[in-house]
């Protein structure tokens, strides 16, 4: 059975090939179109179809589009409500819901050889549901969805149970946690669908005081689901103009969004507990990546263990359509997500023959682990890029700029090669069998970087370039069975400092998506202050590449 997935119709557009009940290939659009998020700049033709990453997908596995069985498209334009109807400004909605019927035409359009009678259509909210039920490691769980919006719904409910969902709960637009924290976002002076996580970072810095205000417009129902609608945060705090001075009301009201977020994650996963009996829960949703509120569930609330699909934003609902499609025809229940290394790798061969093109002196060491962590350890910059690209918006050591923890300047650093906000934190990667060590209060292993943890006093001032002004860190812990070059070059680096971490930050600048390709690689090598470029077994230094 070959099913091809499918994200199109909301922000990040994606394409995922699942053949026999296993993922073999996922990816976003922005990694080969270069757009972040998939926007373009008109208003509602900024979502666009996922066709290089689909015909990627494809040829990963030998494929033509006439060899799928189905495709899966994340989205049921029959479930869809004019937005007037649902009390949404939206202009472009009715766009979206024709552009969704067409869908067929489309894909067929854009993958020659398709069927369109093969076009499947999968509710949003259930794609988001079965990229973590269907996708995590624990054969049943409760699973909890939450993001801005599906075709009339912002939050699903629900459990898995011998590979099928039963839904127990969805709440209707216009209410949507997803959207009251995009909504804070632009009036915060960033960018909506976008910025949230700066939002999330900013909110570190200030006193929730306005918490209490906040609860009258959001709030659980008791139900299952919540209120969250027409927020006036005029009332509390000025709009913030793009670009102007960040104050302490604004990091105050994005500290009381930020809390009042965590307590109806809180309430949402309680109840749905009730409901399950469940010891695991599942969560996906573009909101399922505020790692604080993932980490206040795991903390307070009453499961055993949470996974977190680390594409949990619309780019997995092409994964989960996938899965969900293929549970549907698979006589034997689909596998569980293998990895996050589910995109674009070159051979080495491959990699060897850019470099040669573009004419820039490089070296083969022995070891590149071991060249990496000398380079870290004399406090150089390193652009690590290695295996396949990761799935979803954080760099797992595939993809990475890599640091020094111990010193405090290197998050200022950092923060300057990307082009960042001051404000923003940088993660520590870590050895899993270290990490306790190091760090408490959040699930170990972590390894898709999606909960924070407090990190232990004697280690606050031995790695004070991840820790965050709250003291805690958003931690990516790295098994050697799984990710065996990572482990090798943090081992060697703990040899040599005696820390078993490094910094770890995404391969990319600000308003770019995340490098894909060793061309890629090799520009933003040479365009920011960086060191050394790892690069497959190859190492390029700065000051014989340009001398």
């Amino acid at each position: 059975m070959r099913v091809l997935g499918v994200n199109a119709l909301f922000h990040d557009p994606a394409a995922a090939l699942v053949i026999d009940g296993v993922t073999v290939a996922a990816a976003e659009e922005e990694r080969f179109s270069r757009r972040k998020h998939g926007k373009r700049p008109v208003p509602f033709a900024a979502w666009e179809l996922p066709e290089l990453a689909a015909r990627w997908c494809l040829e990963q596995a030998g494929l033509t589009p006439a060899d799928l069985d189905a495709v899966a498209y994340s989205y049921d334009p029959e479930l869809a409500r004019p937005a007037e109807a649902m009390s949404l400004d939206d202009p472009w909605d009715h766009l979206r819901q024709e552009y969704a019927r067409r869908a067929p035409e489309f894909l067929a359009e854009a993958l020659p050889g398709l069927k369109p009678e093969r076009v499947r259509f999968v509710a949003h909210h259930v794609a988001h549901g079965a990229s973590a039920g269907l996708a995590s490691p624990h054969d049943d769980s409760a699973v909890l969805v939450l993001d801005g919006r599906g075709e009339c719904a912002s939050h699903l409910a629900g459990v898995y149970a011998g590979g099928e969902l039963k839904v127990l709960a969805a709440q209707e637009l216009p209410h949507s946690l997803g959207l009251f924290y995009e909504e804070l976002t632009d009036h915060l002076g960033f960018l909506r669908s976008s910025d949230e996580y700066k939002v999330m970072a900013l909110a570190s810095y200030g006193t929730p005081r306005f918490r209490e205000q906040l609860r009258e417009y959001v709030h659980a129902d008791g139900t299952g689901g919540y209120v969250a609608h027409h927020v006036p945060w005029e009332r509390m705090v000025a709009r913030r103009l793009p670009g102007r001075r960040i104050t302490s009301d604004h990091a105050d009201l994005a500290a009381s969004a930020q809390l009042c977020l965590e307590d109806m994650t809180l309430d949402l996963g309680r109840w749905l507990h009730e409901k399950t009996g469940r010891r695991t829960l599942a969560m996906a949703g573009g909101v399922a990546l505020n790692c604080v509120a993932n980490t206040r569930l795991y903390r307070e609330g009453p499961y055993e263990d949470i996974f977190v699909q680390p594409a949990a934003g619309d780019a997995g609902t092409a994964l989960g359509a996938a899965l969900h499609v293929a549970q549907e025809q698979e006589a034997a229940p689909v596998s569980p997500m293998p990895t996050a290394a589910l995109g674009r790798g070159w051979s080495d061969e491959a990699l060897r023959a850019v470099l040669e093109e573009a004419a820039v002196p490089y070296e083969e060491p022995e070891d590149i682990a071991e060249t990496v962590a000398e380079t870290l350890a004399g406090n150089g910059i390193v652009a690590w890029y290695q295996g396949r690209s990761e799935f979803g918006p954080r760099a797992l050591g595939h993809r990475s700029l890599l640091a020094h923890p111990g010193h405090p300047d290197n998050l200022e650093r950092l923060n300057a090669v990307k082009g960042r906000e001051e404000f923003r934190p940088v993660a520590p990667m870590v050895l899993a069998e270290r990490a306790a060590e190091l760090f408490e209060g959040g699930p170990l292993p972590s390894p898709y970087m999606l909960f924070v943890h407090h990190v232990r006093e004697p280690w606050r001032t031995k790695i004070p370039a991840v820790v965050h002004v709250d003291g805690t860190a958003r931690v990516q812990t790295v098994e050697e069975a799984t990710e065996p070059l990572v482990a090798r070059m943090l081992t060697a680096f703990d040899r040599r400092t005696g820390i078993p971490v490094v910094v770890n930050t995404s391969l990319n600048t600000a308003g770019r998506p995340m490098v894909d390709s060793p061309r890629e690689a090799l520009e933003c090598f040479g365009s920011a202050p960086i060191d050394l470029l790892a690069i497959g077994p190859f190492a390029v230094r700065r000051g014989r590449a340009f001398a």
